[in-house]
């Protein structure tokens, strides 16, 4: 039996303030994506739209339904709003999940290769998760996230589809993953560390992933991903891990901590390449 693949790019995850979804469709709608209905999730706390891509992986603009202050201090929905280690985000980029698997438990796999490899990083067993579309339909998934001391949003969590897949990514009709900007897929994506985590980082990701980077240097290192459909032009997502390179880095860097700085899509020829923002979280487009 071969082992499961770790190193899957599944979605990647933007946060928006409390009850601010639609708003944050719109200003996606406005970067040039197109931006499907999504649902509220198991529990009622956080609610999404999706903007699935030709490879097969998708973004997921998510929000909290209520601010805290909704809730009654010390009530059981305001204790499990605060557990979520989403609760203490700042909007923006917050986090990324490699593809699962509801047969098997990745979080035992990648546990077993860190500790052959020495790395630090471990993950929580797998536990179930879902939500309700805006249809009606139940989905259901199993999740294994970084276990707290390891940075959750640094190293990705995994999302293992119970239901089918398709239910949670809806790709067909094919229109579904059409964008007025001309984006393909992703192109990669970049976590901004400290220089003093660098090296434990390096060694952590690359017992995720199961590979070394494919390039290695004393402030970066990259590895290549694969997505859940074929490849489109410009080939596969890359994930780079890396250290802060200018001003507005190592603003952001101390600001919000470790943890995505920016998203780069590949776009088909003919559009511009450059930057934009969400406004939350920088965007980079790449030509494919």
């Amino acid at each position: 039996m071969s082992t499961p693949s770790t190193k899957t790019l599944d979605h990647i995850v933007h946060l928006t303030p409390p009850g601010s979804v639609h708003e944050a469709s719109q200003q996606f709608r406005d970067l040039g994506f197109h931006v499907l209905p999504g649902g509220t999730h198991a529990g009622g706390l956080t609610e999404n739209v999706l903007v699935v891509l030709q490879d097969g992986a998708y973004l997921e603009l998510i929000s909290f339904t209520h601010p805290a202050s909704h809730y009654p201090p010390g009530s059981p929905d305001r204790q499990k709003r605060d557990a979520n280690p989403w609760a203490w985000k700042e909007p923006g980029w917050i986090d990324y999940a490699f593809l699962g698997s509801s047969s098997t438990s990745l979080s035992e796999l990648i546990n077993a290769r860190a500790k052959k490899d020495k790395s630090r990083i471990r993950y929580d067993p797998e536990v179930d998760g879902g939500r309700e579309r805006s249809d009606g339909k139940v989905l259901k998934w199993r999740n294994s996230v970084p276990s707290q001391d390891d940075g959750r949003g640094v190293a990705p969590f995994f999302c293992g589809d119970v239901t089918p897949r398709e239910w949670r990514v809806p790709l067909d009709p094919p229109s579904n993953a059409e964008h007025p900007s001309g984006v393909l897929g992703v192109a990669y994506v970049r976590i901004l560390v400290e220089d003093s985590d660098l090296s434990e980082m390096k060694a952590n990701i690359t017992s995720v992933v199961g590979r070394s980077p494919v390039s290695n240097t004393a402030r970066r290192a990259t590895w290549v991903l694969d997505t859940p459909r074929t490849d489109v032009a410009g080939g596969k997502p890359r994930l780079i891990v890396s250290v802060p390179e200018t001003a507005d880095e190592r603003w952001t860097l101390k600001e919000r901590g470790e943890g995505i700085y920016e998203v780069a899509f590949l776009v088909s020829s003919g559009m511009k390449p450059g930057q934009a923002w969400t406004p939350y979280g920088k965007i980079v487009w790449l030509k494919g």
